[in-house]
C-alpha cells in the first residue's frame, strides 16, 4: 500500500527560531519530541547522517540532515515498512514559518494492517502533539491536540501488556 502522510503547522516565528528547536531532537534538550506522552526517540550517534535510532518499535537511519531546515529518516523497523518521513521547515515570510513532517513509504504484508488500523492513528497523535510542543514554545496560549478515542483505546491495549 502506498503511503503519504502529511502533517503542517504554521509558526509565526522567523524560520531562524523554529530551526533552532530542530538540533534539540533527541537530545537531553528536546524542545519538539513529545517524551512526556510517548516513547522517548533517540540516535546512536546524535544528529547525523548515518545514524540509527527511532521510537518505540519504529526504527530508521538519518540519510540527510541540514540544521537550518529539514532532518531525512529511511525506516529499517518494522519490516514491510519501505520508505522515508522527514521534518522540513520552510519560511513562508519573515515571521512566518512552516513546519512539515512527511512519510513517504509503501508498507507490505502485515505492516499494512498495522498502519492501517493501529501505526497511523498513534503516529498522527504523536506528529500532532510534536508539532504543539514547537507552536508552545514561542506562545503563552498552550496548544493541546486532543487524542481520538481511538488512540486512547490502542494506547490503552498496549500499556497493558
Amino acid at each position: 500500500m502506498n503511503v503519504l502522510n502529511i502533517h503542517k503547522r504554521v509558526i509565526n516565528q522567523p524560520k531562524e527560531d523554529v530551526s533552532k528547536l530542530l538540533t534539540t531532537l533527541g537530545t537531553e534538550d528536546d524542545k519538539i519530541w513529545p517524551n512526556e506522552k510517548w516513547p522517548t526517540i533517540r540516535f546512536k550517534d546524535g544528529l547525523r547522517v548515518g545514524s540509527k535510532g527511532g521510537h518505540g518499535i519504529i526504527r530508521y537511519r538519518i540519510t540527510k540532515y541540514n540544521f537550518e531546515d529539514s532532518i531525512y529518516f529511511k525506516f529499517t523497523k518494522p519490516s514491510g515498512f519501505n520508505g522515508h518521513h522527514n521534518f522540513k521547515i520552510n519560511q513562508l515570510e519573515p515571521h512566518k514559518t512552516e513546519v512539515v513532517h512527511c512519510i513517504d513509504m509503501k508498507t507490505m504484508g502485515m505492516s499494512t494492517f498495522s498502519w492501517v488500523f493501529i501505526i497511523r492513528w498513534l503516529h498522527d497523535a504523536l506528529i500532532e502533539d510534536a508539532l504543539d510542543n514547537i507552536e508552545n514554545h514561542f506562545s503563552v496560549h498552550r496548544k493541546n491536540t486532543k487524542w481520538s478515542l481511538w488512540v486512547r483505546f490502542w494506547r490503552y491495549i498496549l500499556k497493558s501488556k
